[in-house]
């Protein structure tokens, strides 16, 4: 047998599977249809201070190669998911990843330690790069106003880990990479949805409401990949910073990739919405290319591959 185990921070994931945010539920309702007893961790939907009814449809498009969407951070706010969702945490049997995103520093602040005081919540991940609001990208795009706003929340996470997740709509996202973990990141997610359009032909209409949404799937993987690797090695490795890598990841190959490009652990989501067994199937894979590469554990392939 092969050690599949991971950690993020101080936590030990079971493997290094991670149903990203906003595609396990709420908190864990894909559970009806997967057994989360072999789920590594599972994401929250990202929760906000006040409730949010998000964009109007039409929210969601097909691509040829995944899809598109804007949801735009609909949730039912703080007080409703300390009261109704937070309950059920301590009976899910798999790591909880709180998801966290605001519009102000005190809001992102408010959520994240309401998030620290549920007990089977471990790890808490700051949403710093929704593509999908107005706001969403307030604070990820400037490393100075992100490092306000994580200094703020690492005082506030007394028991839980801190995650941030950043995307690359700023571009170069390395000094952002870079101040998360100068502000207390106990680990990285990389990366949110894309920026992108789609266009109805016949209607000559553009395929959600918003216009712009979130392309995620196998089309950004790519991207993804890109970012993990350059993250990896000229910031997270000698920080010693593990990375969530996410985007794309539909198959165990997709996976295998992430890990050998300097991820720890791999976080599925649209690949949830195609098949929502696929989560497992891919730890399947990774559990046997782990014996082919003949390791004994995973974290002996992180970040191995051979770069030109």
């Amino acid at each position: 047998m092969v050690k599949m185990q991971v950690k993020l921070g101080q936590v030990t994931l079971r493997n290094p599977v991670v149903l990203a945010a906003g595609t396990a539920g709420v908190m864990g309702e894909i559970g009806d249809a997967i057994d989360l007893s072999k789920i590594g961790a599972i994401t929250t939907k990202s929760i906000t201070q006040l409730p949010r009814n998000g964009n109007s449809p039409i929210r969601m498009a097909t691509l040829a190669n995944g899809m598109l969407n804007a949801i735009g951070l609909a949730n039912e706010g703080i007080d409703s998911f300390i009261q109704n969702q937070a309950p059920m945490a301590a009976t899910i049997d798999t790591t909880i990843i709180g998801s966290v995103a605001g519009d102000s520093i005190d809001s992102y602040v408010s959520v994240a330690s309401a998030m620290d005081s549920v007990d089977g919540i471990d790890l808490v991940e700051i949403n710093v790069s929704c593509p999908n609001t107005s706001d969403g990208l307030e604070f990820g795009g400037c490393p100075k106003r992100l490092t306000s706003l994580l200094n703020e929340i690492r005082p506030a996470l007394s028991r839980c880990g801190m995650l941030v997740k950043l995307s690359v709509a700023p571009g170069d996202i390395r000094p952002h990479a870079q101040a998360a973990i100068e502000s207390g990141a106990d680990a990285l997610t990389l990366i949110n949805t894309i920026p992108a359009l789609a266009i109805d032909v016949e209607t000559k209409t553009t395929a959600i409401s918003r216009g712009v949404g979130g392309a995620s799937g196998a089309v950004i993987h790519p991207v993804a990949l890109r970012v993990v690797s350059d993250i990896y090695n000229d910031v997270a490795k000698d920080a010693g910073i593990p990375i969530i890598g996410t985007g794309g990841t539909m198959h165990w190959k997709d996976a295998a990739e992430f890990i050998l490009a300097g991820a720890t652990a791999v976080g599925i989501g649209t690949a949830s919405f195609v098949n929502p067994a696929l989560s497992l199937k891919i730890l399947q894979g990774l559990t046997s290319w782990v014996k082919r590469q003949g390791c004994q554990s995973i974290t002996e392939l992180v970040g191995s591959v051979k770069l030109p």
